[in-house]
């Protein structure tokens, strides 16, 4: 006897209902699928013309329309999410990532194995070439570190990675957070931006001292920096197309430039600010567009000044700026025109670029390293984080491409590499993660901290409690501290030894603001603007116990040698 086999095809149900309008006695029908319920209102209010028009004949000629039974059809068959196809699925499905078998490897974006089993996941120096340990610097490089980097060490220290949660503040921000900065003299003070465009200041030693300035910007607060000269006041931009300067003490802000002063005029004349920097030698802010457009404002007479100069593809959006910190005359900018361009401010003109350095996609974020300037760190949207060692070298390749997951930005705030500005190797950078890992059976997505000089991970940093995506990472310039923004909340992560005697005096506290109501949860689960993860903090204002969590080796010992 032939064994029996499954069938291939799933069953079609057809369900026929008359179209006359009858009120479901399922509440949760209704709440589900508002939309036909607008389209039924609308065909009644065309009815009701139409048999004011028509008259008698009208009327008549509905009535048989709603004798009439419209069959419906339900095809129980399996729809990937990735490529629209019957037959397989594909996607997560909780903390697995199940590959599409019609695409590539979601990590590395190349054919022939699934992202579960690709080499990069297993470890991230997969492929990449360490940086040589002799000096192979040019003369220039060599003479430009001598005279103004005299003061770098020889001996590499222990790097220090901030591993455990310290404080919080929960549904800090109504919208989620976009950007962070530490205060320059101040230690203990954080200034966040959110979507709504809020500016949030925040004390996390005295964790409950927060104020948020609400009447700032009308949309997203893309980028801020403070002013050198003050660091009592912060120049933020906006998506609404203005510059602010806000003074911290009073919370009164002045606009700076308004790229539409006549409002709203159609998507085709609206400018917004993304890309923001100070060369705080020739006292200008440099502010760039989502047309291309660079913009230089004097901080002296707060005005612009000169003329808007084209420095990306035209109608390409201009998503980073910054300036050399040792020669502020280097500027280095980024965009969705797949490209990170350098310049010569002594000479900006469009197309004067010194070097162009091309990506497979858009570029999310170009950083010089942050004391000798000598480096460059790009993220780019194609799972790419890459670096050149020396400005003074060959830019026409990366010295190396390091493959992580962060080519996810719909609803989420753009996923950006941020150097250690302690480091004096200049080697350690942090970044979150998009693609989640089963920990003891919860969804997690840490917060990798990578050696890109040779590509290992050094450390991946998480909390049990905090299961959603934390794009927003930033580093402290003096003190072992990161901050972290993780949808509308913000994390202070410290070393777990000295978290451990700080918490002896002082449990870790955790704030919430904010209603705890659940929002219903959107776009597949990644709402940013209203996750219900952060219900998961029950404590406001008390002390708060975490769960432990098992640690994962990760390839480097956390304090391995540099």
């Amino acid at each position: 006897m032939a064994p029996r086999t499954r069938r291939g095809s799933f069953p079609t149900v057809v369900i026929e209902r008359e179209t006359e309008s009858e009120e479901s006695s399922s509440s949760e029908e209704e709440e589900e699928d508002p939309e036909p319920e607008v389209q039924e209102e609308e065909e009644e209010e065309g009815e009701e013309l139409a048999e004011v028009e028509n008259g008698e004949k009208g009327e008549e000629g509905l009535g048989s329309k709603k004798k009439e039974r419209v069959p419906i059809t339900i095809a129980l068959t399996k729809v990937c999410k990735v490529c629209k196809r019957k037959g397989h699925e594909a996607g997560f499905k909780g903390a697995t990532y199940i590959d599409c078998p019609m695409k590539p490897c979601f990590l590395c974006k190349m054919p022939g194995h699934t992202t579960m089993a690709c080499p990069h996941k297993v470890a991230t120096e997969h492929g990449v070439i360490p940086a040589p340990n002799r000096n192979t610097r040019s003369s220039l490089d060599y003479v430009f570190r001598r005279q103004l980097r005299p003061d770098i060490p020889v001996i590499k220290t222990a790097f220090i990675v901030p591993d455990q949660v310290d404080c919080a503040v929960i549904r800090y921000h109504s919208r989620r957070v976009t950007c962070l900065e530490f205060h320059p003299t101040n230690n203990n003070i954080l200034l966040s931006g959110d979507k709504k465009g809020q500016l949030g200041v925040w004390d996390y030693n005295k964790v409950h001292e927060k104020t948020v300035y609400g009447n700032i910007h009308d949309c997203i607060l893309n980028n801020m920096r403070f002013k050198p000269e003050n660091d009592e006041t912060i120049y933020a931009a906006s998506s609404d197309g203005t510059i602010s300067c806000t003074d911290l003490e009073t919370g009164t802000s002045s606009s700076l430039m308004n790229l539409n002063p006549n409002g709203w005029q159609g998507p085709s004349t609206w400018r917004m600010l993304y890309g923001m920097d100070i060369n705080s030698e020739k006292g200008l802010v440099l502010v760039a567009d989502n047309f291309g457009f660079l913009y230089l404002v004097d901080t002296r007479s707060n005005c612009q000044t000169g003329e808007a100069i084209l420095i990306h593809k035209k109608g390409s959006k201009v998503v980073g700026l910054h300036c050399n910190p040792l020669q502020p005359e280097l500027l280095l900018s980024c965009g969705n025109d797949h490209f990170a361009r350098i310049w010569d401010m002594r000479r900006l003109e469009a197309g004067s670029s010194l070097q162009n350095l091309p990506h497979g996609r858009v570029v999310n974020a170009a950083y010089f390293s942050p004391q000798s300037g000598c480096k460059i760190l790009t993220t780019s949207q194609d799972n790419r984080i890459r670096v050149w060692d020396s400005i003074f070298g060959n830019l026409n390749s990366p010295s190396r491409e390091i493959v992580h997951s962060h080519d996810f930005n719909r609803h989420l705030t753009p996923f950006r590499a941020e150097w250690d500005p302690k480091d004096p190797s200049e080697s350690l950078v942090v970044i979150g993660r998009y693609i989640s890992e089963n920990y003891n059976g919860t969804a997690l997505h840490p917060i990798d901290f990578i050696d890109i000089s040779t590509g290992q991970l050094v450390a991946e940093v998480m909390d049990p409690n905090i299961t959603t995506i934390s794009p927003v990472n930033k580093l402290h310039p003096r003190d072992d501290v990161l901050a972290s923004g993780s949808s509308r909340s913000l994390f202070i992560w410290r070393p777990k030894e000295k978290s451990e005697a700080v918490q002896q005096k002082d449990e870790r506290k955790i704030v919430l603001c904010g209603s705890e109501k659940k929002g219903r949860r959107k776009f597949g689960g990644v709402d940013s603007d209203n996750e219900s993860d952060d219900d998961r903090f029950s404590s406001k204002g008390k002390n708060f116990k975490s769960k432990k969590l098992g640690t994962k080796p990760t390839p480097k010992s956390l304090k391995a040698k540099r």
